[in-house]
């Protein structure tokens, strides 16, 4: 073995430490499992004893077990299991001391539920390689950019911008309420239901306004909006993209819209092209929808979420929302980060479309949505827009004895109360 192995079974043996090969040497139930197996530098499966003592470990129900470095046969890179393991997983752990580094995986995919808490310790005086510094700052500073700015006392419903909901085709127009009453909860000006399809049995918040047919009006009131499209769209909501996408500066591109896209490549190139005239597109996909557009599986996405979420914002040039355990928010740029917030009661329908609309709030709200370069602002208010949605779900889930799912409509309520807009007290 290594030197340094060796140096410390030497170590642990004249501790007294008990030294035992397979899981039947063990006699006593334990009471803490140490799992140091395999480190972040692993790049292999559990097979063999590795598989054993993961299986005895599973079996011990109840047991704490803390990883050190991350739950051997997790890939810290992407936060799966590896490929070819026996049996196809890893150690549950508990609690994960990440020691140097902070990993993707441990955030993202099922990194989140096989590592537990994590606890870090950059163990100081060591130096860190660079790349790793990066994707600590990625995951730290950028899951969480703080509050919004200040409302200023003499603003007025104007300063904060208009929105307008697109969506809503036949049985499903109860998206565009959720996505429209998110909208307007995040502090949006006015906001503006535009229907695919008639529905009079659709009851509206008496704040929002209908616009019949708003895709199809004067080009100024198209050059001025944050618009949500795709929201329980269904095939309506293809004709309705080309105005949108050559007119509108804000756009937020959900569910059917992304569908939309992925059926036809002069939609894909039509978002590609806004960037180059200022125009800034974000896309919320969920795996499913980012699998489409990649023209791959759902496993493909899920294997390497980061890797999917950097190539699909390569390939439309805009600002990447994949959704997921570890919502992963990508730029252009290569630059990405990994949210820390929500937990599984957003595993509920409406939740996305829930924030849809509160991005598209937050984006029409934020006082610098029309400075310095769109893109970067599009970028800050992607990950505060997720950071808030999942700490509101987080919010939520402390108050509850039991936790169940959580309805959308709830959702909004629990973001408007955790809101972090600073009204100007002077």
């Amino acid at each position: 073995m290594p030197s340094d192995a060796a140096w410390a079974l030497r170590g642990a043996i004249d501790a007294g430490v008990p030294i035992v090969s397979e899981p039947a040497d063990i006699s006593t139930s334990p009471g803490l499992f140490i799992d140091a197996l395999l480190g972040i530098g692993a790049s292999r499966g559990l097979d063999g004893s590795f598989a054993r003592w993961s299986a005895w470990v599973a079996g011990c129900q109840g047991v704490p077990v803390l990883a050190i470095d991350a739950p051997s046969g997790l890939d810290v890179d992407n936060g799966q299991p590896w490929v070819g393991s026996e049996p196809a997983a890893c150690v549950q752990a508990s609690d994960t001391l990440a020691l140097l580094t902070l990993k993707p995986g441990y955030f993202t995919g099922r990194g989140r539920d096989l590592c537990g808490e994590v606890w870090f310790d950059p163990l100081r005086g060591i130096d860190t390689p660079a790349a790793d510094d990066e994707v600590v700052a990625e995951l730290v500073t950028q899951a969480a950019p703080g509050q919004m700015p200040v409302r200023w006392h003499a603003s007025h419903k104007g300063t904060f911008g208009d929105v307008v909901v697109v969506g809503g085709a036949s049985g499903m127009s109860g998206a565009v309420s959720l996505a429209a009453n998110a909208a307007l909860s995040a502090g949006a000006g006015r906001v503006y239901v535009s229907l695919l399809e008639p529905d009079p049995s659709l009851l509206l918040r008496p704040e929002l306004m209908r616009r019949d047919r708003w895709w199809l009006g004067a080009p100024s009131a198209l050059d001025g909006a944050t618009v949500v499209c795709g929201c329980g769209g269904g095939d309506r909501v293809a004709p309705v993209l080309p105005p949108l996408l050559a007119r509108v500066p804000r756009l937020v591109l959900d569910a059917d819209a992304l569908n939309a896209l992925a059926a036809d490549a002069s939609l894909f190139d039509r978002v590609r092209r806004r960037q180059a005239r200022g125009a800034v597109t974000v896309v919320t996909p969920h795996p499913l929808e980012a699998a489409r557009l990649l023209g791959c599986s759902t496993a493909n996405v899920q294997a390497d979420r980061l890797g999917a979420a950097r190539e699909l914002t390569a390939r439309l040039q805009c600002v990447v929302v994949l959704k997921g355990s570890g919502t992963v928010v990508a730029v252009p740029d290569g630059r990405h980060g990994i949210n820390a917030s929500g937990n599984a009661a957003l595993a509920s329908p409406g939740t996305g479309d829930v924030l849809a609309g509160w991005l598209g709030g937050c984006w029409s709200a934020w006082p610098d949505r029309d400075s310095g370069d769109h893109r970067a602002v599009a970028a800050m208010v992607a990950r505060y827009a997720v950071f808030t949605h999942g700490r509101a779900a987080d919010a939520w889930a402390a108050g509850k004895a039991v936790r169940g799912p959580l309805l959308a409509a709830d959702l909004i309520g629990s973001l408007q109360a955790g809101a972090a807009w600073q009204p100007d007290r002077r």
